[in-house]
Protein backbone atom coordinates (compact mmCIF):
# COMPACT_ATOMS: atom_id res chain seq x y z
CA UNK A 1 0.00 0.00 0.00
CA UNK A 2 1.78 3.32 -0.96
CA UNK A 3 0.86 6.83 -0.43
CA UNK A 4 -2.83 7.93 1.11
CA UNK A 5 -4.97 10.60 1.45
CA UNK A 6 -7.49 11.88 4.03
CA UNK A 7 -10.41 14.25 3.76
CA UNK A 8 -12.27 15.40 6.81
CA UNK A 9 -15.40 16.62 5.20
CA UNK A 10 -18.28 17.83 6.58
CA UNK A 11 -20.00 14.56 6.96
CA UNK A 12 -17.91 12.43 7.07
CA UNK A 13 -13.98 11.49 6.78
CA UNK A 14 -12.82 9.96 4.00
CA UNK A 15 -9.30 7.70 3.18
CA UNK A 16 -8.10 7.60 -0.31
CA UNK A 17 -5.91 4.35 -0.88
CA UNK A 18 -4.58 3.04 -3.79
CA UNK A 19 -7.65 1.12 -5.05
CA UNK A 20 -9.94 1.70 -2.92
CA UNK A 21 -11.29 4.31 -0.65
CA UNK A 22 -12.91 4.50 3.22
CA UNK A 23 -15.24 6.48 4.05
CA UNK A 24 -16.50 6.97 8.04
CA UNK A 25 -19.77 8.80 7.80
CA UNK A 26 -20.03 11.15 11.02
CA UNK A 27 -22.68 10.42 13.93
CA UNK A 28 -26.23 11.58 13.33
CA UNK A 29 -26.17 12.40 9.36
CA UNK A 30 -28.52 10.79 7.11
CA UNK A 31 -26.97 10.21 3.92
CA UNK A 32 -29.06 11.33 0.90
CA UNK A 33 -28.11 12.09 -3.21
CA UNK A 34 -26.28 15.02 -2.52
CA UNK A 35 -23.58 13.02 -1.08
CA UNK A 36 -22.89 11.27 -4.06
CA UNK A 37 -21.49 14.34 -5.60
CA UNK A 38 -19.25 14.50 -2.63
CA UNK A 39 -18.18 11.38 -3.62
CA UNK A 40 -17.86 11.71 -7.61
CA UNK A 41 -15.44 14.53 -6.40
CA UNK A 42 -13.53 12.55 -4.53
CA UNK A 43 -13.07 9.68 -7.14
CA UNK A 44 -12.26 11.63 -9.80
CA UNK A 45 -9.51 13.28 -8.22
CA UNK A 46 -7.70 10.23 -7.48
CA UNK A 47 -9.15 7.57 -9.67
CA UNK A 48 -10.22 8.83 -12.83
CA UNK A 49 -10.57 6.02 -15.13
CA UNK A 50 -9.51 3.38 -12.98
CA UNK A 51 -11.89 0.72 -10.82
CA UNK A 52 -12.38 1.42 -7.16
CA UNK A 53 -14.29 0.09 -4.40
CA UNK A 54 -15.76 1.91 -1.40
CA UNK A 55 -15.17 0.82 1.90
CA UNK A 56 -17.90 1.71 4.65
CA UNK A 57 -16.83 1.71 7.68
CA UNK A 58 -19.72 2.60 10.10
CA UNK A 59 -18.35 3.18 13.65
CA UNK A 60 -21.07 6.10 14.04
CA UNK A 61 -24.68 6.19 14.25
CA UNK A 62 -26.36 7.59 11.26
CA UNK A 63 -28.98 6.95 8.29
CA UNK A 64 -28.71 6.05 4.96
CA UNK A 65 -31.73 6.97 2.10
CA UNK A 66 -31.82 3.73 0.41
CA UNK A 67 -32.41 5.25 -3.05
CA UNK A 68 -28.97 6.88 -3.07
CA UNK A 69 -27.46 3.33 -3.82
CA UNK A 70 -29.37 3.34 -7.48
CA UNK A 71 -27.02 6.73 -7.75
CA UNK A 72 -23.98 5.26 -6.45
CA UNK A 73 -24.27 2.58 -8.68
CA UNK A 74 -24.11 4.78 -11.42
CA UNK A 75 -20.32 6.10 -10.88
CA UNK A 76 -18.90 3.85 -13.84
CA UNK A 77 -15.61 3.08 -12.00
CA UNK A 78 -17.07 2.33 -8.77
CA UNK A 79 -16.77 -1.71 -8.80
CA UNK A 80 -17.40 -2.72 -5.47
CA UNK A 81 -19.31 -1.56 -1.94
CA UNK A 82 -17.62 -2.77 1.51
CA UNK A 83 -19.91 -2.29 4.38
CA UNK A 84 -18.58 -2.68 7.90
CA UNK A 85 -20.79 -2.09 10.59
CA UNK A 86 -20.09 -2.03 14.19
CA UNK A 87 -23.61 -3.25 15.70
CA UNK A 88 -26.38 -5.92 14.59
CA UNK A 89 -28.86 -2.95 13.63
CA UNK A 90 -26.31 -1.71 11.53
CA UNK A 91 -25.70 -5.40 9.86
CA UNK A 92 -29.21 -5.70 9.62
CA UNK A 93 -29.68 -1.84 8.19
CA UNK A 94 -26.37 -2.66 5.26
CA UNK A 95 -28.46 -5.98 4.52
CA UNK A 96 -31.20 -4.28 4.08
CA UNK A 97 -29.60 -1.85 1.58
CA UNK A 98 -27.91 -4.46 -0.21
CA UNK A 99 -30.94 -4.61 -2.43
CA UNK A 100 -30.34 -1.31 -3.67
CA UNK A 101 -26.93 -1.76 -4.98
CA UNK A 102 -26.65 -3.31 -8.41
CA UNK A 103 -22.82 -4.50 -7.78
CA UNK A 104 -20.84 -6.12 -5.72
CA UNK A 105 -21.82 -5.44 -2.04
CA UNK A 106 -20.83 -7.24 0.79
CA UNK A 107 -20.36 -7.59 4.65
CA UNK A 108 -17.94 -7.87 6.78
CA UNK A 109 -17.24 -8.10 10.38
CA UNK A 110 -13.36 -6.43 9.58
CA UNK A 111 -11.81 -3.72 8.02
CA UNK A 112 -8.73 -6.66 7.27
CA UNK A 113 -11.55 -8.58 5.57
CA UNK A 114 -13.28 -6.16 3.75
CA UNK A 115 -9.69 -4.69 2.33
CA UNK A 116 -8.91 -8.21 1.38
CA UNK A 117 -11.95 -8.26 -0.58
CA UNK A 118 -11.89 -5.63 -2.69
CA UNK A 119 -7.49 -6.03 -3.55
CA UNK A 120 -9.45 -9.11 -5.12
CA UNK A 121 -11.86 -7.66 -7.03
CA UNK A 122 -9.73 -4.65 -8.30
CA UNK A 123 -7.07 -7.26 -9.31
CA UNK A 124 -9.47 -9.16 -11.64
CA UNK A 125 -10.70 -5.35 -12.98
CA UNK A 126 -8.22 -4.33 -13.59
CA UNK A 127 -6.73 -7.79 -15.76
CA UNK A 128 -9.76 -7.28 -17.88
CA UNK A 129 -9.14 -3.98 -18.71
CA UNK A 130 -5.65 -5.38 -19.64
CA UNK A 131 -7.32 -8.03 -21.74
CA UNK A 132 -9.87 -5.73 -23.17
CA UNK A 133 -6.63 -3.34 -24.46
CA UNK A 134 -4.41 -5.82 -26.09
CA UNK A 135 -7.28 -7.36 -28.07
Amino acid sequence: MGMFYHYDLEDSEVFVFDDFLINQIKEGVKIQSHHNEDLKVVLSEHFKNRPIAYISNRVMSYAVDPLVYKETEKIPNLVAMAIIPKTEAMRKNAEYERQFFGKPYEIFDNLSEAIAWVHKLITNENEKIKLTKSN
